[in-house]
């Protein structure tokens, strides 16, 4: 979860490092810190944000052309100086950064420790660093000292190293953690935890496989297995410009984010949807129809939000295409002994395709004899090149940490699924023809509901004092109460849970009063009645009521506080526009109260570790 940047090239490296280093905050925000090559490894790191760590760079500045920089989110060890990366050997000569987890970090310490090693951090990235400069033997190069080491390394990472002994020189590793190669031009070699990082120098990058490490100089680049045998990796370029990364005139990327979904959701459609047939086109699973003809059942995995959009998922699958789905949360799904039956297909969904417990779930999945689909945002992720077929979601980078645009692209990409699942089994061309038409209108509604925002802005001033809220909805529109109430608890760091609403009688019903303010979905659906005898409940014990509807519910009028209204669809589209006000409202309740928005405390973007 936190950011690696490297340059090795004939430019200065500390303003390229300290530039991906913010394009890449989003990803860690508790210290940063940078290692340059000047003669010496030349190190400089700081707690906080990046702009600690460029006062303390600015204080003494050094010329260097090779370098590595890194922005963390703790995992071992408190977000201190001492605990930021890089982390350096005992004489100083050799640097790391790192991203991940050293499992056996622990018995490595004090090994080292027994032969004399002293430690200065409780992270378990200086053990790496210390077991490189232990197993260096005269003669060897830096790769040589880092393949050797991490052959003796348990866990997860994605690290950078550099070193005096060796100079004009970066390794980069992996196993279970993303890194990326920029391939630049003149001379220019560029490493990343992210794309992002190297986007302002290249759009040619190398995605590394498990197990791969890679040596950057001047005169390009070399890959290997940890074995030491020479591998070749594909080129792949990056198709989104540098300006999909800035905020392009909003005060934060999430509001941003939330307003380029009416774009997002057009371009996961784009060329993807059958009018005379209705039916869908996609390219990513056209060849494996055989195949997707066998699915008897579905096992969804995913994380957080995207879990959310694998329940929507469930219901539109088993509504509609009439397989059997179960939606598991990834880091259970990976520890349990699933049982996995013939015809069984695994699903994972994930924004960056870099998910770790996610990663680890399809790995089950496909060691118990399942087949594995990928619905992921980053093209050439670990997902999408460890799946045997998927779905791209095309829906540009998402910077923000709190998501918003990947969760409706996901569900549209569900919804592409479904239709093409259901005209293979029992959708009739009619059928399929609506859903078409429903998927076409889908952002102009979706342009419509933005209109809501000065709205939505008035309300959490209402609201802006609340210690909880409760979120309720039923069917297709539970997802969405347990998303919303996830954004509100991410960004605004307001206590906040969802529940379907008929179970609210059975344990919740207890918390309502007139200090909690309840958010139930009641757009018209087959449900409706249900919710709104479940409203009648909440305005018993005398909740404030705000309820997102779909059209003018006068029944409603006498019974609810606040009404929002939002246009209708389709039910199983529905969740697309019921939750956009939800984020709206987590958005601007967080910025009236003062919250980071962007980088709320404690998270960061893409989990890449347990």
């Amino acid at each position: 979860m936190c950011g690696i940047v490297g340059y090795v090239g004939a430019k200065q490296a500390t303003p390229i490092l300290v530039d991906g280093l913010k394009r890449l905050e989003y990803r860690g925000y508790d210290s940063a810190g940078v290692a340059l090559l000047n003669g010496d490894v030349h190190v400089v790191k700081r707690p906080g944000k990046i702009r600690e760590l460029e006062k303390a760079i600015a204080e003494s500045p050094k010329v260097a052309t090779c370098g590595i920089a890194h922005t963390r989110w703790a995992t071992h060890g408190a977000p201190n100086q001492p605990n930021a990366h890089p982390h350096t050997s005992s004489n100083g000569d050799i640097a790391l950064v790192h991203n991940g987890i050293i499992e056996n970090a622990d018995v490595l310490r004090i090994q080292l420790e027994r032969e004399g090693f002293k430690f200065l951090s409780e992270t378990d990235t200086e053990v790496v660093v210390q077991l490189i400069d232990y197993l260096w033997r005269d003669g060897d190069t830096l790769e040589d000292a880092v393949a050797a080491a991490l052959r003796q390394v348990d866990g997860a990472y994605g690290i950078a190293v550099i070193s005096s002994r060796d100079p004009d020189k970066i390794v980069v590793a992996r196993h279970g953690s993303p890194l990326l190669i920029g391939v630049g031009q003149n001379g220019e070699m560029l490493a990343g935890s992210d794309a992002a990082a190297v986007i302002a120098h290249t759009r040619e990058v190398v995605y590394l496989d498990d197990g791969d490490y890679a040596v950057l100089t001047r005169d390009g680049y070399q890959t290997y297995r940890l074995e030491g045998i020479e591998v070749d990796r594909a080129v792949h370029q990056v198709t989104w410009d540098l300006d999909a990364i800035e905020k392009g005139g909003y005060e934060h990327f999430m509001l941003k984010e939330i307003f380029e979904q009416p774009d997002s959701l057009r371009d996961v459609i784009r060329g993807r949807l059958l009018e005379e047939e209705g039916d869908a086109r996609l390219g990513g699973i056209r060849d494996h129809s055989r195949e997707l003809e066998g699915v008897e059942r579905i096992v969804i995995t995913a994380c957080g939000t995207s879990w959310h959009a694998g329940l929507v998922g469930e219901y539109m699958l088993e509504e509609f295409a009439r397989i059997p789905v179960s939606v598991e949360y990834a880091s259970e799904f990976r520890y349990r002994s699933p049982v996995i039956e013939k015809g069984t297909m695994a699903l994972a969904i994930s924004q960056s395709g870099e998910t770790a417990d996610t990663l680890a779930a399809l790995k089950e999945a496909r060691r118990n004899g399942a087949q594995t689909m990928g619905i992921v945002n980053a093209v050439g992720s670990t997902i999408s090149r460890d799946t045997d077929f998927g779905i791209y979601l095309h829906a540009g980078p998402e910077i923000g940490v709190a998501s918003t645009k990947a969760f409706t692209s996901q569900l549209v990409a569900l919804a592409l699924f479904t239709l093409y699942m259901g005209r293979r089994r029992n959708l009739s061309v009619l059928q399929g023809r609506e859903i078409v038409a429903a998927l076409q209108e889908l952002p102009l509604l979706v342009e419509e509901v933005l209109k809501l925002n000065d709205e939505v802005r008035d309300l959490a001033e209402q609201f802006k004092d609340a210690r909880n809220f409760l979120y309720l909805g039923r069917g297709y529109q539970f997802p969405v109460a347990l998303e919303g109430a996830l954004k509100l608890k991410e960004v605004s760091y307001i206590h906040a849970e969802g529940y379907p609403a008929a179970e609210m009688k059975h344990g919740p019903i207890a918390l309502i009063d007139d200090d909690m303010p309840v958010v139930v979905l009641a757009p018209r659906d087959p449900v409706y009645t249900k919710v709104v005898s479940n409203i009648e409940e909440v305005k018993a014990r005398s909740g404030r009521i705000i309820a997102v509807v779909s059209d003018d519910a006068p029944e409603l009028r006498d019974k609810v506080d606040h009404m929002i209204k939002v246009p209708q669809t389709i039910p199983f589209l529905l969740p697309v526009v019921t939750t956009i006000p939800l984020q709206l409202l987590a958005y601007h309740m967080a910025v009236i109260r003062g919250c980071d928005v962007d980088q709320p405390r404690n998270l960061a973007k893409s989990v890449t570790v347990e």
